[in-house]
């Protein structure tokens, strides 16, 4: 992933834990651009660290649930990340779990709307270098 995609995602996650922290009256942000911008790197490291583990020992109620146990999950890491961190608040686990709803559903419009995400080339049978380009 080159390093402008990779702002541009964290620039956005930024600006939709800003609206969510708008949304949701258990949410709170004390701070700015920067500060949403801070708190979507940490969001994104704890996921990065911590989601897989949390999603292996909680596999058997993801599937149990058909993946339904991924919102606590979620929630879950947004509270750890609410921990490391004095510029986001959240007071409790309901917040936590909407929070982390809308954050999951704004991200998901955010990817579909928004060119942020790489294209995987395709180089399958009849396919040529001229199709496979991306933009």
């Amino acid at each position: 992933m080159g390093l402008l995609r990779l702002i541009a995602r964290l620039v956005v996650l930024g600006l939709i834990i800003g609206v969510v922290a708008k949304i949701v009256p258990g949410v709170e942000v004390h701070g700015g651009f920067f500060t949403l911008l801070w708190l979507a790197i940490l969001f994104s490291v704890v996921n990065a660290v911590l989601g897989p583990l949390f999603f292996l020992f909680g596999l058997p109620l993801v599937l149990i649930t058909f993946g339904l146990f991924l919102l606590v999950i979620n929630a879950g890491l947004l509270a750890i990340t609410a921990g490391l961190s004095s510029h986001l608040d959240i007071d409790g686990f309901w917040d936590a779990l909407f929070a982390a709803l809308l954050i999951s559903v704004f991200s998901w419009l955010a990817e579909m709307l928004l060119p942020l995400r790489e294209h995987p080339k395709h180089h399958g049978i009849g396919s040529s270098a001229e199709n496979s380009a991306t933009f």
